[in-house]
């Protein structure tokens, strides 16, 4: 009997390969709706730190964040051309559909966005929960786990950031980190996940245990 019946993913940093694409624009979106420029070294550092932070960090007042949210979907979906899924990513989606685990994504992004990105893969997803605020992701997953009838403790829900841990918990379902996206491996190791990825593929080979 598999572990899971349910893998929810994130998109960006999780499927999508957005970090280079975000770092290239985040300075005009900063200068648009005045808070802090990002340079390297501080991008680093942010990659450490919970998404209160960050926003701290920057000094954005929170009720500019779902207009920053809006102008960052609407810039992403003029260049998602630009914007690859990780290599893998296709192969593993299609491993965990063949084992009947299902599939969901929830995102901040526009569900639009992510059915392009995701091409013919789309089909490989049983729900989409998108347009998620930055700390409204538990809701979309008690929602998604309700509309699929999974059970939290057969959940697990997979992302690249620290919000993702926290909303993870605050649902009740298990949370699946993964090393390549926005936050360090250190920082997702210190939310003590149910599993840690180190590659796309290494999701189907830990989750079917082959």
């Amino acid at each position: 009997m598999m572990p899971y019946k349910l893998a929810i993913f994130d998109f960006d940093g999780t499927l999508s390969d957005s970090l280079p694409w975000f770092r290239s624009v985040v300075n005009s979106i900063a200068d648009k709706h005045r808070f802090k420029r990002i340079d390297d070294d501080a991008a680093e550092m942010l990659r450490g730190k919970t998404s209160r932070d960050i926003i701290k960090h920057l000094e954005i007042p929170k009720w500019r964040l779902p207009w920053i949210s809006r102008d960052m979907r609407r810039l992403k979906s003029e260049n998602l051309g630009d914007i690859p899924l990780f290599p893998g990513s296709i192969g593993m989606l299609e491993r965990l559909h063949a084992a009947k685990i299902l599939l969901a994504i929830v995102t901040s992004d526009s569900e639009s966005n992510v059915r392009r990105s995701l091409g013919d893969a789309e089909r490989l997803f049983a729900a989409f929960g998108c347009g998620a605020s930055l700390f409204g992701k538990s809701a979309l997953f008690t929602r998604v786990m309700r509309k699929l009838n999974v059970k939290p403790e057969d959940t697990l829900c997979i992302g690249d950031e620290i919000r993702d841990a926290e909303a993870a918990a605050k649902a009740g379902a298990h949370f699946g980190a993964v090393a390549w996206g926005h936050a360090t491996r250190e920082a997702l190791g210190a939310t003590s996940p149910a599993l840690m990825f180190e590659t796309p593929a290494d999701i189907a080979i830990k989750l079917l245990h082959t």
